[in-house]
Order: C-alpha cells, then structure tokens, then sequence
C-alpha cells in the first residue's frame, strides 16, 4: 500500500508552506514536494497605485524583509524619476545603504539565532520541546543575549532612518525623505543604551568562531547532508567583489563556470525566465540559455560567498579565506554551509555599518535628485535571502501598469524542493520507521535557506486550484483540479 507523508506547517520559517513525501508500497521515496500554499498577489493589486506609493505598499509583502522590498522598489521608481544609482546624492546613497545593510544584519540574527540556532545546539534528532529559542536561552543564556541585542542593533538603525523598526518609510523617488540625526549617531557610536557598533563586530566575530568549531566536529555530516550541484546567482561590483546594495549580476555553475557574466541589472530580462507548477503558488526561476532543467540557481549567504572574488571589508574577506580553505572546494553545493556563511556575512554588514556610521555626509540634507521621466524601472538588490528583482512599468499619468517581482525564495525554490528530495531518499527511504527526527531533517533542509515564504508568492496570472474530499478514515474520495 502505498503512502504519503506530510509536514503541515513546516515550522520556524517566515510564512507557510507544508511537504509531502511520497513512498511506494514497498517504503521507498518516489517523490516529494515542498508546497508553498499561500498566495499574496502583489504583483497584481499593485497595478493602478501612483508609483510613488509602490515603496510603502510593497513593504507590507512581509514584516520580517520589509526594508529590503522598500528599498528594492525605491531603486526601480528612482529610475522612473530619471535617476539611476550613480546619481543619488552621496547622502541619500549611503543612508539607503546603511539601512539595508541594518536589515541584512538583522534578518541574519534572527535565523541564526532564533531559527537556526536549536537544530544545531541541541541536533536535529532532539525532541521537539527543544527545538526553539526559549531552550536556546535556558542552556545558553549568553548566546540568546547577544542574538537579541545584534537583531535589536539592526532594527534601531532601521528606525533611526526611516521611523520604524517594521515598515517604516525612508526613501522617495529620487532619494531619501530625511537625513541621520548627530543624537542618533552617539546613540550608535557610543553604546550608552544600547552595545554599540565595535560591540556588535566583535559579537560578529565571536559566533564566528562558536559556527567553525561546530563545522569541525560535525565535518561529514554537515560535507553531505543535502548536497547536490546547482548554480549559484548573485551581485559583485565592478572588480568581482561582494556587493549587496547594487551591483552586477553574476552566476556560476556547479563546478564555478561562469553562467551569468557580470550583467547590469536593468538587462535582468534577457536572461531570465520563470516556470511554474500546479502544486505551488511558488514561481521557478532560471536561465534562458541554460533552460529549465540545469539553469536554476541557488541565492543568498552560500551562492554569494561562491560567486565572489572577495568581500570588501577585511575582518569578513579573512572569514572568507578561512571558510573557503576549510572547504578546500572552488564552489560549495552543501546547503548546511549556509549558516557560517551567513555569520561571514552579519561581520561584513557589520563592518559596513561601522564606516557609514563614521561618514559625516550621512547627515547631510542634500538627499533628493530628479531627472528625465521614464515609463519604467528595475531595481535589484542582494536581500538578506538573496537576489530580489522589482520591476514597475507605468503610464503617462504615473499610474503602475504591469508589476513583476522575482523574490529571494522564489530563486531557491528548486533547490528547496532538492533538499527535501536528498532527505526523503538518503534518510526516510534508508530507514525502516519514520521518526520526528527524521521529518525535522527535512524542516532542517528548509531552513537553511532561510525561506520567506509571504514574499514568494505574488505570481501574475493564471492561478491553479487543488480540492481533496477526505472522508473520516483520511481516505481521499475525490479531487478536482482547476488550472487557471
């Protein structure tokens, strides 16, 4: 008899999304599905809204990356107004940048510490009562404290720039709406109040070190566990190296050969195409000369760290050189690798944040620019989960015509869908009894992607819909499909 597995909710991610694994009768894996299952439609109702409003309604995708949708959409309506990123005002520039590099620091704490923190602590065959951050914090009462004040660290730059920790407003078309306060700087710099910047790089560095003695006794396991080849897709700057606020597009295959060669941003749609399935409401993305089956792309901490020649500040780019000779790969497919490149990447945020701090022309007034007027705009940055496209066309009255967004999670679609098909055959199937355990491995697949489920799901279009009748044993008695 034959039988199905589900995982309903996948838990301690950013929105919901369940996993079935089918098995034969004789207990073998035949397939498994990671199934987004909430739709949000922004790329649709956002039509008709005056541009200038796309930065403030698009926040609302999602209160874990709002900065990163804001700012996304701020670059793309800049364009609009005639203003390409070179051309903001230094002041506007590296407020933007400081509060995306805030996000990012943030948003890596929170999975890290909060998420990611009790599989590894604790191990993923735990029982489930230890499994989250309350545990966390009674075995390791110093480690939840720092984790805590690095995230509330990012989000009081967030509300210094723009108001609010969550879905504040900073930029408008063509710059930012108002300057960094001398007072909030102190705030920052000081640590009266709170642990100050110098603090938080040396918190950096510290789970650092705690993450690469956890790589050395758990080699072979963390060397394998949903390891498969992928690309990698993410921005360097002009001379290959990391680059988050804006850049170039570069990916790379699984062995390191260049897929995507350093192409500007705006050209974004001439290389890039996006499947879809009946059984998500989740989009596929990939790339057109490489075609559907080999051109999807893992994003974020892993393939940026792949992707780059260097990391721009040098605390990170020495993790990065230790990271890379531990490995001793030229690019690295193990998805648990994730999580110590996301710590490399809080030191380089960190790092960032501490040289815009010490810039005197973030307080400057001079923020707005304007230029000729165009009919539509791009604008990609490097979001927390990884490479995040928001594209606006508008009519001669300003109105938005036609939305497309191409969210981080939407990028590591395939590759989530890969990592919970290496668990169901290399744990389930090997396995005579399914335990929780063995379903938290597939949960820990997931997470390592950091997924935020809310903002992968605005698809345009055509919508499928799946109805099960389940009578009272759990049998299914009938199924009807609509596709569009």
């Amino acid at each position: 008899m034959k039988k199905k597995i589900t995982i309903d909710p996948v838990t301690r991610v950013e929105g919901h999304g369940r996993v079935t694994i089918h098995m034969d009768e004789y207990g073998k894996v035949e397939d498994s599905f990671f199934h987004i299952v909430e739709f949000r439609g922004f790329e649709r109702f956002i039509q008709g809204h005056p541009y200038w409003e796309a930065p403030v309604l698009v926040q609302r995708l999602c209160g874990i990356c709002p900065v990163s949708h804001h700012l996304a959409a701020a670059k793309a309506i800049d364009q609009l107004v005639g203003v390409d990123p070179q051309d903001l005002s230094p002041a506007a520039f590296k407020l933007r940048k400081l509060m995306h590099y805030g996000q990012i620091f943030q948003s890596h704490a929170l999975h890290f510490f909060y998420l990611a923190s009790p599989d590894l602590l604790f191990g993923m065959d735990a029982p489930v009562e230890k499994r989250n951050v309350i545990a966390v914090a009674i075995e390791n009462k110093e480690l939840a404290r720092k984790g805590i004040l690095m995230r509330k660290f990012g989000q009081e730059i967030i509300r210094a720039i723009s108001g609010k920790k969550i879905h504040g407003v900073a930029a408008v078309p063509g710059g930012m709406h108002q300057t960094f306060d001398p007072k909030e700087r102190d705030y920052f710099l000081n640590g009266k109040d709170l642990p100050n910047i110098q603090t938080m790089i040396d918190w950096s560095l510290e789970i650092i070190e705690f993450i690469k003695g956890y790589h050395e006794k758990n080699r072979i396991l963390l060397d394998t566990f949903a390891t498969f080849p992928s690309g990698h897709l993410g921005m360097v700057d002009d001379v290959g190296n990391m680059e988050l606020y804006h850049g170039k597009l570069r990916a790379i295959d699984s062995t390191g050969k260049i897929t995507l060669p350093d192409v500007a941003t705006d050209d974004y749609q001439k290389y890039f195409l996006e499947g879809v399935e009946r059984w998500s409401y989740m989009k596929f993305p990939y790339l057109k000369e490489v075609g559907r089956e080999h051109g999807w792309n893992r994003v974020g901490p892993l393939a940026r760290l792949n992707i780059c020649n260097a990391i721009p500040t040098p605390l990170a780019e020495k993790e990065r050189q230790a990271y890379v000779a531990f490995t001793g790969k030229k690019v690295n497919n193990s998805t648990l690798y994730s999580h110590w490149a996301r710590l490399i990447e809080i030191l380089h945020c960190a790092e960032v944040m501490n040289e815009l701090l010490h810039d005197d022309e973030i307080m400057s007034n001079d923020l707005v620019r304007e230029g000729k007027h165009r009919l539509e705009g791009i604008g990609i940055i490097e979001a927390p989960r990884g490479t995040l496209t928001h594209h606006y066309q508008v009519d001669e009255k300003g109105m938005i015509t036609r939305c497309n967004l191409i969210v981080s999670t939407t990028h590591n679609n395939e590759a989530m869908n890969r990592a919970v098909r290496w668990v169901a055959n290399n744990v389930i199937s090997q396995k005579g009894a399914i335990t929780d355990g063995m379903l938290n491995q597939v949960e820990v697949a997931i997470r390592a992607y950091d997924p935020c489920l809310s903002c992968a799901t605005q698809a345009l279009g055509q919508m499928p819909l799946r109805v099960e009748l389940i009578n009272h044993k759990g049998e299914l008695i009938d199924e009807r499909i609509k596709n569009g």
